[in-house]
């Protein structure tokens, strides 16, 4: 056996007629002899580039037939192409508004629909976990938000609930030191509203200090929030200090109980699922494996009349003619550019650009430019029509494939999409990301198998088995039934192990005063 792994060829990949660089699936040693007449130059990663043909210095590079940069020098047949010898710069896109949007199939004949077990909430959406969530409207109440989750948890008042899934804190380091209007009040204010009204929560309670920016007052005007057994707050300064705020806390937990184990999950149709996606220590094989495969699970749920929400416009720049091509309409294509052209400039302002996007992991798995990184991040979104375009924590109101403006970073992303009201989340990553989403579910999706092999108990599917024959829509099709169990009650592997009470990061966008 080791003998024949010896005399096979290693493998290489190429996505695209267009293109001229191939990916190394496996590694290959200075001197190998590829399938395409090759020979490898100098030792390539697996996942990392080589040429497949000579690039003339400033030729544009093509990977899934798309640009991906420029040969900083001339690269010879053979040698490796990653960021010694590639360089960014501006190039034209076609962006051809809604050129390729198309109506949705439905469901194939004789195609029944897809249900899951879900709680349904008295406004009508459906939720895939029933928590009590405790958010603090500025850092100031953190920590009080934080002793009165760990005094409900302790004292086991729980155990005669069996139908709440627990009471988990949500804390911030912000809500002060901020303006108290303009777009940054704004984002917070969504966020926290969409968090509370959350259909993965059976209850919320909102612990203030009394006299931060961030008021629980207004919040409760500017929204019609009216208190009762689903809503509760307090301000410590109020309620008499850091002891009594915590024992009133505590009773105002005990009294949500009964109302909040009073639901069952039944049958609903896979209509009402949010599903969130999300990607982090991508690698040369996200675009090959995972994300296209969960683009393939978007393209079902979408047939079956859910939703899914693709973000990080920092990490689609390159890519967004990809999408704007896809938008419903003109408008909503637009709407893209714009995303593109302000992130451009906040970039800019803060001394940095959106290249400075991949991360060193990221490179060390084989990306080389934002632009590469991106075209990959986008085949998360499937083939579907883009039908909505949504500022960060706005609440979706619509069915199918949408897009909601997040910066890139993960937590911070992710927040925004939960705020919006996604239900599930679906995470690629080929580095190895460690990372949860309390009150939403996380399902983990490894891009390679040595990943899945060496992290198996943070991983809940292997997508690196494309490699090896599997098919991207039989893959889909796991993911898919995945997401319906996960949506059911079954246990992520970052549920299990205790993941999402640290990851609540709502995006701070302005100056912090």
């Amino acid at each position: 056996m080791s003998a024949a792994r010896l005399t096979t060829p290693p493998r290489t990949l190429r996505l695209n007629q267009a293109d001229n660089v191939l990916i190394a699936v496996d590694s290959l040693p200075a001197g190998t002899a590829l399938a395409e007449g090759l020979v490898a130059l100098r030792h390539v990663q697996k996942g990392h580039k080589i040429a497949a043909a000579p690039i003339g210095s400033g030729e544009a590079i093509r990977k899934f037939g798309q640009i991906i940069g420029f040969a900083g020098v001339d690269i010879a047949a053979g040698d490796w192409v990653h960021e010694h010898n590639v360089r960014m710069q501006e190039f034209a896109r076609d962006y051809a508004f809604a050129s390729e949007a198309k109506p949705e199939s439905g469901l194939l004949p004789g195609e029944a629909p897809a249900t899951f077990e879900g709680f349904r909430r008295a406004d009508g959406r459906v939720g895939t976990r029933n928590y009590i969530g405790i958010l603090s409207s500025v850092n100031c109440s953190a920590t009080v938000a934080e002793f009165i989750a760990d005094a409900v948890t302790r004292s086991g008042m729980l155990d005669a609930y069996p139908n709440i899934d627990g009471v988990v804190a949500f804390t911030h380091g912000t809500g002060c030191g901020m303006g108290a209007k303009g777009e940054e009040f704004d984002i917070l204010a969504r966020t926290q509203w969409g968090y509370a009204s959350h259909p993965n929560f059976a209850a919320v309670l909102l612990v203030g200090l009394g006299c931060e920016v961030f008021q629980i007052g207004r919040l409760k005007k500017e929204y019609g929030i009216v208190e009762g057994p689903h809503f509760q707050s307090l301000t410590i300064q109020e309620t008499g200090g850091t002891r009594k705020s915590i024992e009133a806390g505590v009773a105002k937990i005990r009294e949500m109980l009964p109302a909040a184990n009073a639901v069952h999950r039944e049958t609903v149709p896979a209509s009402e699922l949010v599903l969130a996606l999300q990607c982090g220590g991508s690698d040369g094989y996200s675009g090959l494996t995972a994300n296209p495969a969960l683009g393939a699970a978007v393209d079902l749920l979408v047939r079956h009349g859910g939703t899914a929400i693709l973000s990080e416009t920092p990490e689609i720049f390159g890519a967004e003619h990809l999408l704007t091509r896809r938008a419903e309409s003109e408008a909503v294509g637009r709407k893209i550019v714009d995303l593109i052209d302000w992130w451009t400039d906040y970039a800019a302002r803060s001394g940095g650009e959106l290249n400075n996007n991949p991360s060193p992991g990221n490179k060390a798995g084989g990306l080389t430019t934002i632009l590469e990184k991106s075209l990959g991040a986008v085949a998360k979104g499937g083939t579907s029509t883009l039908r909505g375009v949504y500022r960060y924590a706005e609440r979706i109101d619509r069915h199918g494939f949408v897009y909601m403006d997040t910066p890139g970073y993960d937590p911070v992303a992710a927040t925004g999409q939960v705020a919006g009201g996604a239900n599930v989340l679906c995470f690629t990553t080929g580095r190895g990301s460690a990372y949860g989403c309390k009150p939403t579910p996380s399902i983990k999706l490894a891009t390679n198998s040595d990943l899945f092999a060496r992290m198996e108990e943070d991983m809940d599917i292997n997508c690196g088995d494309v490699l090896d024959g599997v098919s991207i829509e039989e893959k889909g099709r796991e993911i898919f039934q995945m997401v319906l169990d996960i949506a059911s009650g079954r246990r992520s592997k970052s549920e299990l192990l205790g993941y999402g009470r640290n990851e609540f990061v709502p995006w701070q966008i302005g100056a912090v005063m």
